[in-house]
């Protein structure tokens, strides 16, 4: 096989050149129609061509196969995939692992970035597949859970470049010593962890996924990626490319497994406790992220969990814009991301607009009708709602009319599909028991406050107490920006300030955000930084005396 390392050398460059530059980069399109005319229809026909079938992985399986995918949208995917043991898996990546640990730091990256570059020509095949496990809308499961995903993966690999390329192979080290000198040969070599655990999420699979996944194989690690059992396809066809690749390149395929499992039969903890298993990644609940924390001794953990994320309204130069902005944030994809806002504090006695002043019922009837308009139109709606990826989420919208004064009712939209259009509840801030814990899904609650500084503490102190993502603030007033800016940085939470256009709360660009600051309690890692990474190896040195020049 072509030595992909040079290959993908000018993608891996520009990759490794944007995360120290911050600005807006992305090696993978997220337009469709650059992808060529018949990509549509290609991928739409690969993704037809595994509807109730095997799913050939190449992973032979010791258990019976599992798979009850059914999509948001109702079409039953029939699926099955090779099942294994906790004991198979182990074995598997154990006999895989030497050979890749002691590949070059160059044949890892070469290999991760090959990976990446075959998963975007899949971008239409992961659409159809982000689409019908997660719900996601066609054009958001294409960006998302394609061309957005694998930049989060490039920019792992990146990351991973930098910090393995600052570890020399082999120095000359010498020491005077009086009329003498002292001279050691030394040789330092990159060491990995352990077995990498991937354990996916239900909502956003892939982009949640290939941080852990890519910057666990190029740190030398072996990998097992257990998907969450109503999103399996989307891991599926990631290993299956992952395998190929690595076949391709000479190594054993099993370097990457997956391991599918049901609801019924859970395999997380059991593999997650395992003594070979040396790092996991978690992206879900608290609940089991603390599970997790209270029973990993000794293992590298990465979590990224549940938060209640907040917008502070104090005063605006738009009015409209401001309500059209949040309308989106909290419509798109039904507030089933991690990003979504849910609490928004807002004074009592109303704020300051380029409308003129507006009592806190205004501001609560602009932010509603601002929703009705974005969904009146009923293709646009489902566009925007996508699908709602768990029933669950359907009875808490249900449980969640009784914590509040209905502003806005939620429904659903015309259709087969799962869908629910915004909750908004009128609260009192003493009420926190109600706006103080995450409900997943679009349900909002707006928060009468003293003041803007008394809605600025609030929401500092929800992000330190019940953790949070993302932050957002409407001020006219400088002195206040810089006050909630500092607020939410001692709160460790990323805070956005008067988004009225294109751009909102919910986005995370990679090579540019730092998606979580695990600096508060919903995560404690950051993707990506270099302490995402480091930790995934070890360097160890080997030395001796010096031959003679």
């Amino acid at each position: 096989m072509a030595d992909l390392f040079q290959a993908h050398r000018a993608l891996l460059e520009a990759a490794v050149t944007a995360t120290r530059e911050r600005g807006f980069w992305s090696a993978f399109s997220e337009v469709p129609r650059t992808y060529g005319e018949a990509a549509p229809a290609e991928g739409k026909a690969a993704f037809e061509a595994l509807i109730g079938r095997p799913f050939d992985l190449g992973q032979a399986g010791d258990l019976a196969p599992v798979g009850s995918e059914v999509s948001p949208y109702g079409l039953k995917l029939g699926i099955t995939y090779p099942a294994l043991s906790t004991e198979a898996l182990v074995a598997a990546a154990g006999r895989a692992a030497p050979a890749w640990a002691e590949a070059s730091v160059e044949a890892r990256v070469g290999v991760a970035l090959e990976i990446l570059v075959r998963l975007n020509t899949a971008s239409f095949l992961m659409a159809h597949a982000v689409e019908h496990t997660t719900g996601q809308a066609f054009a958001m499961a294409f960006q998302a859970g394609g061309p957005h995903a694998q930049d989060r993966g490039l920019e792992a690999v990146a990351y991973a470049y930098k910090e393995m390329a600052e570890v020399p192979g082999a120095v000359r080290w010498e020491k005077p010593a009086g009329r003498s000198t002292i001279r050691l040969d030394k040789d330092f070599h990159i060491v990995p962890r352990g077995l990498g655990l991937v354990i996916g999420c239900a909502t956003f699979p892939t982009w949640n996924s290939y941080p852990a996944l890519f910057a666990d194989l190029v740190t030398g690690n072996a990998v097992i990626v257990k998907p969450h059992p109503a999103a399996i396809l989307p891991l599926a066809i990631t290993v299956k490319i992952g395998r190929q690749v690595l076949a391709e390149a000479g190594f054993d395929p099993d370097v990457l497994q997956l391991a599918p499992d049901t609801a019924e039969a859970p395999l997380a903890k059991e593999l997650a406790t395992h003594p070979a298993v040396g790092i996991v990644d978690f992206t879900g609940s608290p609940a089991f992220g603390g599970w997790l924390r209270d029973h990993l001794r000794g293992k590298l953990l990465f979590t990224e969990e549940a938060g209640v994320n907040t917008i502070v309204i104090a005063s605006t130069a738009s009015f409209a814009g401001m309500c059209q902005n949040i309308a989106f944030s909290l419509s798109l994809y039904s507030g089933q991301m991690c990003t979504a806002p849910q609490t928004l504090f807002i004074p009592g006695g109303g704020i300051a607009t380029d409308e003129g002043h507006k009592s806190f019922e205004e501001v609560a009837a602009g932010i509603a009708g601002a929703i009705d308009a974005l969904l009146s139109d009923p293709a646009r709606a489902a566009a925007v709602l996508g699908a709602i990826q768990n029933p669950a989420t359907l009875e808490r919208i249900s449980a969640a009319r009784s914590l509040g004064r209905v502003v806005r009712d939620s429904a659903p939209l015309a259709g087969a599909a799962r869908t629910a259009t915004p909750l908004l509840l009128a609260v009192e801030a003493a009420d926190e028991a109600a706006y103080l814990e995450e409900r997943f899904g679009p349900i909002a609650f707006l928060v009468a406050v003293d003041d803007s500084a008394d809605g600025i503490a609030r929401a500092a102190h929800a992000a330190r107490e019940k953790g949070a993502i993302t932050a957002a603030l409407y001020s006219t007033d400088e002195d206040e920006i810089r006050a909630a800016a500092k607020a939410s940085a001692q709160a460790g939470v990323a805070l956005s300030v008067n988004l009225t256009g294109g751009i909102y709360v919910n986005q995370s660009a990679a090579f540019s955000d730092y998606h979580v600051t695990g600096a508060n309690p919903a995560g404690n890692a950051c993707l990506t930084d270099a302490a995402y990474i480091a930790g995934r190896f070890r360097i160890v040195c080997v030395r001796r005396p010096a031959t003679a020049a």
